[in-house]
């Protein structure tokens, strides 16, 4: 059956054992595992993705069917679903595992998918949709915040902060939990402090070594990785930015097929290359031919369908591809 994200605190969750989150609404699929499932289940919480199952099925049916005498009730969250693990599902719907509680997380998935038809089509299966947040309800949770701690705020600070998100209410609540940490001990914040906290030196960091990645700075990658504890949730931002660059690359490489003169490609980029990044791009255009670009792009592509598949091994996977980008052709 389907159920709306903003009704489904009316359902009792021990009424079904299987469900189907799927959408590009990470941040509001995270916030309601949390909330909801696990104040239920506060212990025998099992994280699964769904490549793990399917390269060891036998061993995920002896873990989920065995019963141990201090658990009376699983927990267990399988990330990456996609339609290969619909036989599995079935298999377990069929053993009647009335004491296990099964969450798949799905990106977007199509109408004509057979795993979202068959979670929307059986009464004891529940399918949410989680589509991705507006300005309205990123809004209300920013107006939320402010008004449950009795600070008031400028609407120009609620829009700071929204487009600061950039439509993910993950990103909202972690800039959130900045200006929390800075209320502590005062009554009032302004647009500055917002900015200030909110600043993107993250972001930074991630350009910075994605840069040096394609410039194949060994010593200053080594550098950034050593003074930045980056983690599972930073993978695909990095990723993102990785594509980005690179396709840059391409596009100058395919420009100065009609115009040799590089400075004068770089001005005319949109978005430009800032003065100070100049060096860099140049850098990285002498690591890579225009043939080396597509190949990379290819590759960037292949890395970040391995850390999307891989969720718990994702900061290795890229930090892996980055090292391995990042040697000197001759050392």
């Amino acid at each position: 059956m389907i159920c709306k994200s903003f009704e489904f605190n009316k359902i009792d969750i021990k009424k079904h054992n299987f469900y189907l989150f799927y959408g590009e609404n990470n941040g509001l699929k995270k916030e309601l595992i949390e909330t909801v499932f696990k104040k239920k289940f506060k212990e025998n919480i099992y994280n699964y993705d769904e490549s793990q199952i399917l390269q060891n099925e036998k061993r995920f049916f002896d873990e989920i069917l065995t019963k141990s005498f201090f658990e009376n009730e699983k927990f267990i969250i399988i990330s990456g679903a996609t339609v290969k693990i619909i036989d599995i599902i079935n298999e377990l719907i069929e053993q009647k595992v009335n004491d296990t509680y099964i969450v798949l997380l799905s990106d977007k998935l199509e109408k004509k998918s057979k795993l979202r038809y068959l979670f929307e089509k059986e009464k004891n299966l529940v399918c949410v949709p989680f589509y991705a947040d507006n300005f309205q309800s990123l809004s209300f949770i920013a107006n939320e915040f402010f008004k449950k701690i009795n600070i008031p705020v400028s609407q120009e600070i609620i829009n700071l902060l929204i487009n600061r998100a950039n439509g993910d209410r993950q990103n909202l609540k972690n800039e959130i939990n900045k200006i929390e940490g800075f209320l502590v001990d005062k009554k009032n914040i302004t647009l500055e402090n917002i900015l200030k906290l909110t600043n993107m030196t993250e972001i930074n960091n991630y350009s910075e070594l994605v840069d040096n990645c394609l410039a194949k700075n060994e010593k200053k990658i080594i550098n950034i990785l050593n003074e930045n504890n980056f983690t599972n949730e930073d993978s695909i931002i990095i990723i993102r930015v990785l594509l980005a660059k690179a396709k840059r690359l391409f596009n100058i490489k395919k420009a100065m097929k009609s115009n040799k003169n590089l400075d004068e490609v770089l001005a005319s980029l949109k978005p430009p290359v800032f003065w100070k990044d100049k060096d860099l791009v140049k850098q990285q255009l002498k690591n890579y031919s225009a043939q080396d670009t597509e190949k990379l792009i290819y590759s960037i592509n292949n890395t970040e369908l391995q850390i999307k598949k891989n969720y718990n091994l994702s900061i290795s996977i890229l930090l892996d591809f980055i090292f391995n980008q990042g040697k000197k052709i001759n050392n």
